[in-house]
Formats: structure tokens, C-alpha cells, sequence
């Protein structure tokens, strides 16, 4: 005669015992929380963006934006760093980078692009407001750049930052 087996309940500990943890998500899908924080700082770029966008519109047209996880240039030399006017950086380390439209390696034309760098960033800035407006200075600085202005002309505000006491 065979025994009959009774299921054992499914506890909290057998199943941590057996490296299966909690299982579905935590949260739905329609909740900001479930986003990664690669996309939260995508659409802080876009929202950082919009205002610039919207002012120089038809001067962007040919502009991408783009964000890189960390940069891929590095200074020869960290102790007498000299970066051209394409990149802005904290010293030794750039925070985002200004391509300019050319050609790529299969000969394709290339538009220019804005290149920020998240984990630079996100080290710099001290809370998500910091981060916020750093993000939001980086690319007024970039759009300058592209434009041939100076970054006051991109945004006024920018040059009242310094007065204020």
C-alpha cells in the first residue's frame, strides 16, 4: 500500500531556503517606482530639454540627445586637463559631450548629438533637485556650444546664479 503524501505548505522560509525569493513584481508596471533609474534620468534629460527645445526650435532641428551610462573619453593626463569646447567636465571628468554631424566609418552622414554621461551626473548632484538642475546647466552649456552663443543667450537665468547672495 502506497502512502498518500500530503503537500507541505509553502512557507516564507522554504522558500528563501530553496533561493527562490519573492516571485512577481512588487509593484505595477503603471507606477513610476518601477521604472530603472537609467529611464527616470532619460526623462529627466527630456524634461531638462523641453524648454530649450521649445525656445530654439528651429535651430535644433539637426540636434540629437543621447545618454551614455559613463563616458568613453578619458583625460591623457588628470593632473593638467585642457577638454576642447565639445565637452563639459568636473575636472578630470566629463559630464557630457557635444558630437559634431559628419561622416561614420560606413560612410553614412551623421547628425550631431548631445552625449550626456548619467553616472557622472548622478555622482555630482547631492539630491534629485541638484541633479535636476545640473542636468538642465549641462545642456544649456551644450546648446551654446552647437548654436555658437553664449550660454546667457540660451538661457538668461543662468548668468543671474552667481549674483544671487
Amino acid at each position: 500500500m502506497s502512502r498518500v503524501r500530503r503537500p507541505r505548505p509553502v512557507t516564507s522560509r522554504s522558500v528563501a531556503r530553496r533561493g527562490r525569493g519573492i516571485r512577481g513584481p512588487m509593484f505595477p508596471h503603471d507606477l513610476p517606482v518601477w521604472r530603472s533609474r537609467a529611464e527616470k534620468f532619460d526623462l529627466l534629460v527630456l524634461g531638462a530639454f523641453a524648454p530649450i527645445d521649445a525656445q530654439w526650435h528651429d535651430r535644433l532641428t539637426k540636434l540629437d540627445i543621447a545618454v551614455d551610462e559613463v563616458p568613453k573619453i578619458r583625460a591623457l593626463d588628470p593632473d593638467s586637463v585642457n577638454w576642447p569646447d565639445e565637452v563639459v567636465a568636473d575636472g578630470p571628468v566629463p559630464l557630457s559631450r557635444l558630437v559634431p554631424a559628419g561622416i561614420d566609418r560606413r560612410g553614412a552622414a551623421t547628425r550631431a548629438r548631445i552625449v550626456l554621461f548619467r553616472r557622472p551626473l548622478e555622482l555630482r548632484a547631492k539630491d534629485p533637485d541638484d541633479l535636476t538642475d545640473l542636468v538642465h546647466d549641462v545642456l544649456v552649456h551644450q546648446v551654446a556650444t552647437y548654436l555658437g552663443v553664449e550660454p546667457e543667450v540660451v538661457d538668461p537665468e543662468l548668468g543671474d546664479l552667481g549674483d544671487e547672495d
